[in-house]
């Protein structure tokens, strides 16, 4: 049987120290290292870290550690171990042979427990938000495996663990044990946007350089690395009617259609332009607005797909294959407003200076109301000209609001789903075309209960999450083809 050491972050909790009794009973008190901050009083031994995810620490926990597994506490997180889940995460390491191990939990939070699943780890699953869970089971030879053959682990105080999987997959991808091993104990929980956009704070940003430092590194090693995108679109392709779209798919969203189309209505452009509302099939007033509207400004155009069975993406292929979509087709959801009236001059302003396929502006949260919100602007500075293409497989989207030369977007299509097609059709034109930014705020979103991805429950965050991650694993596909090519 694998011997196990556990490397627990020490937190002043009666909890933490039930589960170094635990630890100690079963594996022996000297299998259990004690990881403490500078300065913290402790009268157990411990080990002093600078940081619980830094390369250093875990570099350290790598080479110290005679133990075949290390049970590994991602976070300072409150955990209480099943009554055989050490046996059977040896069981695993030794059948799987897998770099490091992870499962599903239950979650306890205000007394309630609920079953906590997380998802299946694919090759698109590169994005450094990947929800493990608080705990994983390294196998040390594979960690050391992977560090001598791919390298050491980049400088870094908060991004070594993520350097370290991405490094680790290259062997093999990890196991995913769809039982619950463990119980996490929630105390108190992040507000959910803050943690959702927590990697575009500003004060996350030397962060997010080393994590793209890490990721470009892996998708070199990983053969679906792109070097800068310079092919130029022919903006005078094709005639169209008018020069720019703005496109809103909408279902029952009485509440907000109006203003969002007057806040597009209301944008001060010298060329033609119009307004194309995708109604799919409402039936809580939505449309009556929409006619009521049409009827006075012969810019909106009101359509009404026959079909039953498109969501946003399907919606948006109607609109974007109509003969009444623009030159260039802007996105405005039916939720938000643009913030000024500048945006469509600016957006088809950053198309002709760039002779880009697409553009992406910056947005701010705000509530109903239109408030802002934490975090504020999201501008999504992370992205660069020269390595943004490959960037923004590490991310969870590029911004709003986004817009596309129709040409080439009619040239590849969106999914038709109802989250991840626009990120889809990003990725697939960054494959080959350089992308416009515009970092000012150009878009009010705003975030309310009546949202569609508002308050979703975990099985609903976890489908989300998979399917934009099955986007990931196909588009690094075709750019490893890509790459080949070159």
């Amino acid at each position: 049987m694998s011997r196990i050491t556990a490397a627990l972050p020490y937190i002043d909790h009666p909890l933490w120290h039930e589960l170094y009794q635990d630890l100690s009973r079963k594996l022996g008190a000297n299998s259990v290292l004690i990881l403490a901050g500078e300065g913290t009083k402790l009268k157990l031994p411990h080990q002093t870290i600078d940081a619980l995810q830094s390369s250093k620490t875990l570099s350290e926990l790598i080479a110290s550690t005679e133990s075949d597994l290390l049970l590994l506490l991602l976070e300072p997180a409150l955990i209480k171990l099943g009554p055989r889940s050490l046996e059977r995460f040896q069981d695993l390491a030794q059948s799987s042979l897998a770099p490091f191990i992870y499962s599903d939990f239950w979650k306890e939070s205000a007394g309630v427990t609920s079953l906590y699943p997380v998802n299946d780890y694919q090759s698109g699953s590169v994005r450094d938000n990947f929800d493990f869970g608080p705990l994983v089971v390294i196998n040390c030879a594979h960690a050391r495996r992977a560090l001598a053959q791919h390298g050491a682990l980049r400088n870094s105080k908060g991004s070594g663990w993520y350097d370290l999987r991405l490094k680790l997959s290259l062997l093999e991808l990890p196991f995913h044990a769809q039982e619950p091993l463990y119980t996490k104990i929630e105390t108190g929980e992040k507000a959910l946007y803050e943690a959702q956009f927590s990697y575009v704070d500003p004060s996350n940003r030397a962060e997010q350089i080393e994590r793209e430092q890490a990721f470009t590194a892996y998708s070199k090693q990983a053969c679906f690395f792109l070097p800068p995108r310079t092919e130029k679109v022919e903006l005078s392709e094709a005639k169209f009617q008018h020069e720019a779209s703005v496109i809103i798919p909408v279902k029952n969203r009485k509440k907000t259609i109006g203003e969002a189309v007057q806040s597009a209505l209301n944008q001060d452009f010298k060329s033609s332009f119009n307004v194309i509302v995708v109604d799919n099939h409402s039936d809580d007033g939505t449309s009556n607005v929409l006619q009521t509207l049409a009827k006075k400004d012969s810019r909106v155009i009101h359509l009404k797909p026959e079909r039953k069975d498109l969501l946003i993406g399907g919606c948006w292929n109607e609109a974007l294959y109509s003969p009444h979509c623009g030159r260039f087709a802007i996105q405005l959801d039916s939720d938000d407003l643009y913030s000024g009236s500048e945006v469509i001059s600016s957006v088809v302003a950053c198309f002709h200076k760039e002779s880009c396929a697409a553009v992406v502006g910056s947005y701010r949260l705000v509530d109903f109301d239109l408030n802002e919100i934490p975090p504020g602007l999201i501008d999504h500075k992370e992205w660069s000209a020269e390595n943004g293409h490959n960037n923004a497989l590490r991310i969870n989207g590029l911004g709003a609001p986004r817009a596309f030369f129709t040409p080439v977007a009619r040239s590849i299509g969106f999914l038709n789903t109802s989250y991840g097609e626009d990120y889809a059709m990003m990725l697939a034109i960054s494959r080959r075309y350089p992308i416009g930014r515009i970092y000012d705020s150009l878009y009010l979103c705003r975030r309310w209960g009546g949202n569609s991805d508002a308050n979703l429950p975990i099985d609903k965050i976890n489908r989300n999450d998979a399917f934009k991650d099955k986007i990931r694993t196909l588009e690094i596909l075709a750019r490893k083809g890509a790459s080949l090519s070159i």
